[in-house]
């Protein structure tokens, strides 16, 4: 049958669900030990939100479940491609995935710290960086007293080792 015979009342409403952090094709999907609980906690969350569901509207409801489940399958997606990452085998003294790391920018001398993390857990507010941004990369395999120097467009951001712990 045409389209153009179908009351629009019966057309399946399409969630619209923002992505997941980006995460590039072929990367691998390294979190924390704590961020996996955090991605298992959402996951729990998302499951309580869809068995509780109260809507009484048979539309409203079917549309409310299916962007809870269009939720739901971007984090199984990610929970089940993620490689949980054991801190406690990093060298204590050499920055890797899961450090966190105390610096200093040398032009301010303000101290900053760090902690690099998986794509999902990143927040630049709690001081977490994903591991694929330039400034954990520029940092992986740096020890106390090291420098790392971040190259950005118009200028170089210098800052110096102070801290790593795991």
């Amino acid at each position: 049958m045409s389209r153009g015979f179908v009351k629009e009342d019966d057309q399946e409403e399409i969630p619209i669900v923002p992505p997941r952090a980006h995460l590039p094709e072929g990367v691998t999907n390294y979190v924390t030990p704590m961020g996996m609980d955090e991605l298992l906690t959402e996951k729990q969350v998302l499951l309580d939100e869809k068995n509780e569901l109260s809507i009484k509207d048979e539309n409203e409801r079917r549309i409310a479940l299916n962007h809870i489940d269009a939720k739901l399958n971007l984090l199984n997606s990610r929970i089940s491609s993620a490689k949980v990452v054991d801190l406690k085998t990093h060298p204590p003294h050499e920055i890797r995935f899961g450090a966190s790391v105390t610096l200093k920018k040398e032009s301010t001398k303000q101290i900053e710290k760090y902690q690099i993390v998986g794509v999902d857990e990143a927040d630049i507010s709690k001081g977490k960086i994903s591991f694929i941004s330039p400034l954990a990369k520029m940092l992986i395999h740096k020890k106390v007293g090291d420098r790392a120097i971040l190259e950005l467009p118009q200028k170089q951001r210098v800052y110096d080792v102070l801290e790593i712990e795991y």
